[in-house]
């Protein structure tokens, strides 16, 4: 047993290496279920076998040393080594290998329950989200906000809310969804959506955009300032930021396709896409640089991870922790 456990270690050994080192993906929800299972199967042998087992053992050694004792004494020796603590001690003592998995897994099963159904940590890793996220800002996922939804298979149980437009969302981005993207939503099932010439339609009304004053959101790693607005969906504002002098948006590539394609039409001065049944249209905050629905298609119902409420941390500027719209 302790060499299938070493093994079992090696493996998530190199498993999160490669992961680190991006090597190759990985689903951390199906990992962390898979580890509950295997210590839980631990705790189990533990619970029902070892651990009486050695109790078995400990009672053993007592009736062998109540009889030597006792045979002693019948000779007239009464002071014998005395030993029985530490014996009794290591006989319970459980050994290294139960100890790092049936010991983990109240450890283990908490986290997996309150990361699968109440509230899970993610790194933001792009600018597409300036000005409302940065990158290296740590942010919380309430998972229970749109509905319970069963570990693993990400499949909804129990209805709670429906995403509404403006809200900041984590969801499996449609074309891998091993990785998570997070964006806004723009549009929701039935809307039509339309980003022209910068700026933003839902069901032919303009969002309502409002100049920040003030030189602009200051990007530190382009070391310039840019154009900042206050922007209204449904009854969310919140900042974007937008160069009105940019390039207008351009399909990149008609050779991209995505399911309900169809229902977009692109030109020159950008894209207007109905958003089908069980889907959402999502866009980043940082317009002029976020890869979202308007080139890789909607976001379905059944990827949505949660919604994004607070940022707990960021070891660059702890100014940064707080709610955020």
């Amino acid at each position: 047993m302790g060499l299938l456990t070493g093994l079992l270690y090696a493996c998530l050994g190199v498993f999160s290496a490669g992961w680190y080192f991006n090597k190759w993906s990985g689903n951390f929800a199906l990992l962390l279920f898979v580890l509950t299972v295997i210590t839980f199967a631990y705790w189990l042998a533990e619970r029902f076998y070892f651990a009486p087992r050695r109790v078995r053992a400990v009672v053993t050694f007592e009736q062998q040393d109540a009889a030597r004792r006792e045979q002693l004494a019948s000779q007239g020796i009464t002071r014998v080594d005395d030993n029985v603590a530490e014996t009794r001690q290591a006989l319970l003592m459980q050994p290294w290998w139960l100890d790092w998995t049936a010991g983990l897994f109240p450890v283990i099963v908490v986290v997996f329950l309150l990361r699968s159904f109440l509230f899970e940590p993610f790194k933001i890793p792009s600018g597409s989200m300036k000005p409302t996220l940065l990158i290296g800002d740590l942010i919380l996922v309430n998972k229970f906000h749109y509905g319970i939804r069963l570990p693993v298979l990400n499949q909804k149980i129990v209805p709670i809310d429906d995403p509404h437009r403006g809200d900041v969302m984590v969801f499996r981005y449609p074309l891998d969804p091993s990785t998570d993207y997070i964006k806004r939503v723009v549009g929701l099932p039935g809307d039509e959506v339309s980003f022209h010439n910068q700026k933003v339609y839902v069901n032919g009304q303009e969002a309502p955009l409002t100049p920040v004053p003030g030189p602009g959101f200051y990007d530190e790693d382009t070391r310039s300032y840019e154009p900042q607005f206050t922007e209204r969906l449904g009854t969310v504002d919140h900042l974007i930021t937008i160069n009105p002098q940019s390039d207008q948006f351009h399909w990149a590539s008609e050779s991209v396709t995505f399911p309900f394609r169809e229902n977009c039409r692109y030109s020159s001065e950008g894209v207007t896409c109905k958003v089908p049944a069980g889907n959402y249209f999502m866009m980043g905050d940082n317009r002029d640089n976020s890869q979202d629905s308007r080139f890789w298609g909607f976001v379905p119902d059944e990827n949505i991870v949660g919604k994004a409420f607070y940022v707990w941390m960021n070891f660059g500027d702890l100014k940064r922790i707080g709610s955020f719209k």
